[in-house]
């Protein structure tokens, strides 16, 4: 059964300082408009981003971010599908980067998997714009098994980085979901994220906000991230 959203909020604003500061903490989505005029090569860019972020120090990443936007040609999906093996080679012994071969090798790849929905759907930024929120975790899947090196949270982080509605599995979350019963472990099959997804959609009805705003609601309910209320 879905705990109520009126109870997730109230203690959620009990810890973050009442309801007014617990609204002013929430992100809000860009729409289907804004997100269908997103240029592809952002697209790219907050993949390869999120992939090199993966298991290493984030700020080193923004840090040398200036340098990737240079090596990788402002991250242009058509141009990405040119790199050769001498190219690819140069980017794995450029200093201004970070020299991991399988994380660089995502980048052609990736740009390969957005040029084909591209070709479908008008445009890259189009295909996400208008999949359905309902069924979010249906494109997190498809990211992964399409892409490369977008498992696990990166096609989320990716995504919610970007503005696309979409909840994280954050470990705030995911405590939240086992200690009320809806999954047993951090949830990676389809039929566990389904499950989670059902969660999200019952919350979303009750609440109307959206799943951003829930995922964020349910993380400042639960976990450390508690603050002393004001006097």
């Amino acid at each position: 059964m879905v705990e109520k959203f009126s109870t997730v909020w109230q203690r959620a604003a009990e810890r973050k300082g009442g309801d007014a500061a617990l609204e002013a903490m929430l992100s809000v989505p860009r729409s289907t408009a804004e997100l269908a005029e997103v240029s592809d090569d952002r697209w790219l860019a907050a993949f390869t981003q999120v992939i090199f972020q993966s298991g290493f120090v984030w700020r080193v990443v923004e840090q040398k971010w200036p340098a990737f936007e240079r090596a990788f040609f402002g991250f242009e999906p058509a141009k990405m599908l040119l790199l050769d093996d001498g190219h690819i080679e140069r980017l794995c012994n450029d200093a201004g980067i970070i020299r991991n071969r399988q994380k660089i090798l995502t980048v052609p790849a990736n740009a390969q998997m957005m040029v084909e929905l591209a070709e479908q759907h008008g445009s890259f930024a189009k295909f996400i714009a208008e999949w359905p929120e309902q069924d979010i975790v249906g494109l997190w899947l498809l990211l992964k098994k399409q892409g490369a090196r977008l498992g696990g949270n990166s096609a989320s982080y990716a995504l919610r980085r970007m503005g696309k509605d979409t909840f994280v599995l954050s470990k705030d979350v995911v405590g939240y979901l086992q200690a009320q019963g809806h999954i047993d472990k951090a949830p990676s099959s389809q039929r566990a994220l389904n499950q989670v997804q059902q969660v999200f959609n019952e919350l979303q009805q009750q609440s109307g906000l959206s799943l951003t705003q829930l995922s964020q609601v349910i993380a400042y309910s639960v976990g450390d991230n508690a603050v002393q209320l004001a006097e």
